[in-house]
């Protein structure tokens, strides 16, 4: 197990490697200059082509891009992840802030896909057929087809315009103010949810359904224990490997998944601070974003290698 999680480890690194130079390159063949976008918000002022190298200079844009990732990579990994070109202001201190808020809402809506999502499926692949399963079923398709910013657009006009119970915007971290930060919750937890719940319950009722004809269900069975015995200590444990495959491509949304929600309810995340920096042509914020992610993504891979040794013996990390 060690040497399969050095191994894993090392493979990550080269991913994480190869996918920032991949990234830090593409970034660069974009449309557009940050300087030039800089120079623009500067109205009314002239500058002579001379300022414009020195601001050039300045944020290392006039040299090869080999030595500008060698320079920035150098300094992520001594946690400096450098000045906004735009704004000026510290990268490393305004993710600080708008990680927590991804991080709530993301870890939030992901346990709760988790959860709630294999029990439905459990529930409607051992009713299959009967009105709960059909009921799980619509749900289920609904949950996984309807556009995340119609949903929310619905939900702010129904609780928060007409009923007055939510607030229709914003977001407060639980440790600064409890009460408002549930309020301020409810409505994106629910649209990020959604598919998690959904795709998970529809992964759950077909991965069970398949479980339960398999020859050690029928050999439970023709012991005479009980439905319940079956279910959760044969039936549940062995159909959960493509739920948590299914787990590990959502865990990696939790960090750039939420743009669209952070979009609608106008909160200050990760996802929005990207598109934002995007947009403007940021490119050390969109470097620093991006990074960010690429690591949640390698963790939740090396997080679903692990879980399947321990939800299905016969697997081996050799």
């Amino acid at each position: 197990m060690v040497a399969y999680i050095v191994r894993r480890m090392l493979h990550a690194c080269v991913v994480v490697l190869l996918v920032s130079i991949l990234i830090f390159i593409i970034i660069r063949l974009l449309p557009g200059d940050p300087i030039i976008m800089l120079l623009n918000q500067s109205t009314g002022v002239s500058f002579t082509a001379e300022q414009i190298e020195d601001l050039r200079h300045q944020f290392g844009l006039d040299k090869p891009i080999p030595v500008q990732y060698k320079d920035w990579i150098l300094d992520v990994l001594r946690g400096d992840f450098g000045i906004s070109i735009i704004n000026r202001y510290n990268i490393g201190a305004e993710i600080a802030k708008k990680l927590p808020v991804t991080l709530c809402l993301g870890l939030t809506s992901f346990v709760i896909g988790l959860i709630i999502g294999p029990i439905l499926g459990v529930i409607s692949a051992v009713r299959r057929g009967k009105a709960v399963d059909t009921l799980v079923t619509i749900a289920a398709n609904i949950g996984i087809t309807a556009p995340q910013f119609w949903v929310g657009i619905l939900l702010i006009f129904l609780f928060g315009l007409k009923l007055g119970w939510l607030p229709i915007y914003g977001y407060t971290l639980p440790w600064e103010d409890f009460v408002m930060s549930v309020k301020q919750s409810v409505m994106p937890v629910v649209v990020l949810a959604m598919f998690p719940v959904a795709s998970s319950a529809r992964q759950m009722r077909s991965s069970m359904i398949e479980v339960m004809h398999e020859d050690y269900i029928r050999t439970a069975w023709a012991k005479g224990l009980k439905e319940k015995a079956v279910i959760i200590r044969h039936a549940v444990k062995n159909s959960l490997i493509p739920v948590v495959t299914l787990q590990g491509l959502l865990l990696r949304n939790i960090v750039g998944g939420s743009v669209i929600v952070e979009t609608v309810f106008v909160i200050p995340g990760m996802g929005k601070f990207m598109i934002d920096s995007m947009l403007a042509h940021d490119y050390t914020v969109v470097q620093a974003c991006a990074f960010i992610m690429i690591l949640v993504v390698v963790i939740s891979n090396l997080i679903v290698d692990l879980s399947y040794g321990w939800l299905d013996p016969r697997i081996r990390y050799d």
